[in-house]
């Protein structure tokens, strides 16, 4: 991936090291969370998986989400469609929840972290299992959070048929639980989305996000939290909301509004799409688009929630790594083919997107990362 810069400063790229005074530059390693090694890690497991794959299994560049065609190629039985399957959790986000006693927008992230990962392909959503673990059983508080899996489903357009709810003393301290949600959807394969479409020109469209998300909350919390001293429930001026209501801001899904493009006009103007997640828009994107083109970027053209910003001043956080820890104010990307940019974007924008023109593919560059 490629970034065009223009040469006027501006909160992307702030130099935001801490002077010598100050404590070194916080990382997400430091945090806790060793991207480079997570990612070694998958690979190992991928080797594994790819041990009980049969017929039936699917590749799809990215790995957004597990691809399993109903019936073998050829087949009699052959329907063209392939389940889509995910699974994901909400990460170290639940102990905002604990601490804010605030358990009704986590189920969201939930099923948001798992639709726009199946959406990544086409699919569209079915039906959803949460799974639950506690200490002890808090019913109000378990209630609660199920109230916000329940609104995820229904914001996606997919059915909450079941979960498993473990009570297991000992394991969590009183007050606390983990999350993890599994996902099912559907996808024609003549409609699936797998990078192979992407073309040199193709535009990159983002869509907003709101905050966080459902990434990076161990830095962001060894940065607010701890290095900046700030209380989650205290008023942040530039924020204009306590810094508590800012990190709980439920992950956004995207399902209705891509959804709409996909089944509309335009649809094979959509070449393929990222969910921005952890790793952020340099982990992401590239994990759709051919190795011989690359995403060229121009990191100025959306606004940085000013949540980034505080993250990166606290924390002394280098450009670099916020970048490649958080989504930075884009949860989504589509790539688009540019003569169907406009019309594609209307469509988001109707069904309430904030849609920016973030740059375009070109030939991958020999220096290119």
């Amino acid at each position: 991936m490629s970034t065009r810069e223009p040469k006027a400063s501006s909160p992307h790229d702030e130099n935001v090291a801490a002077s010598p005074s100050s404590p070194p530059p916080l990382t997400y390693r430091e945090a806790g969370v060793d991207i480079d090694a997570a990612d070694a890690f998958v690979a190992k497991l991928a080797r594994l998986a790819g041990t009980t794959h049969t017929e039936n299994v699917l590749d799809a560049r990215g790995g957004f989400a597990g691809l399993y065609r109903l019936a073998p190629p050829e087949s009699a039985h052959d329907t063209g469609e392939a389940l889509v399957a995910c699974t994901d959790g909400v990460g170290t986000k639940v102990r905002l929840a604990f601490a804010l006693n605030k358990h009704d927008t986590i189920g969201v992230d939930l099923v948001a972290m798992n639709a726009n990962d199946a959406l990544v392909c086409g699919a569209r959503p079915l039906f959803f299992l949460d799974y639950i673990a506690c200490g002890k059983l808090e019913e109000n508080v378990l209630l609660e959070v199920v109230r916000g899996i329940a609104e995820g489903c229904k914001l996606a357009g997919c059915a909450l048929i079941g979960g498993e709810t473990a009570e297991m003393p000992d394991s969590y301290p009183p007050g606390e639980y983990d999350l993890a949600g599994f996902l099912v959807g559907i996808v024609a394969l003549e409609r699936m989305l797998d990078g192979s479409r992407v073309r040199e020109g193709d535009v990159l469209l983002g869509l907003a996000s709101n905050g966080l998300h459902s990434n990076g909350y161990s830095l962001a919390r060894r940065a607010l939290l701890e290095r900046a001293k700030l209380e989650l429930t205290a008023h942040v001026d530039e924020l204009d909301a306590t810094l508590g209501e800012v990190l709980l801001a439920p992950t956004r899904i995207y399902v209705p509004a891509v959804r709409r493009v996909l089944e509309g006009p335009h649809a094979e103007a959509v070449h393929a799409m990222a969910h921005i997640t952890g790793g952020g828009i340099p982990g992401n994107l590239p994990r759709v688009i051919p190795p011989s083109l690359e995403a060229q970027l121009n990191w100025q053209s959306w606004p940085v929630p000013r949540i980034f910003e505080l993250v990166a001043r606290a924390g002394g956080v280098e450009p670099e790594e916020m970048r490649r820890t958080f989504n930075m104010g884009i949860g989504y990307v589509l790539v688009v083919e540019p003569e169907s940019a406009e019309a594609v974007t209307v469509s988001l924008e109707a069904s309430g997107e904030k849609v920016y023109r973030l740059g375009e593919v070109r030939p991958a560059s020999e220096t290119s990362s």
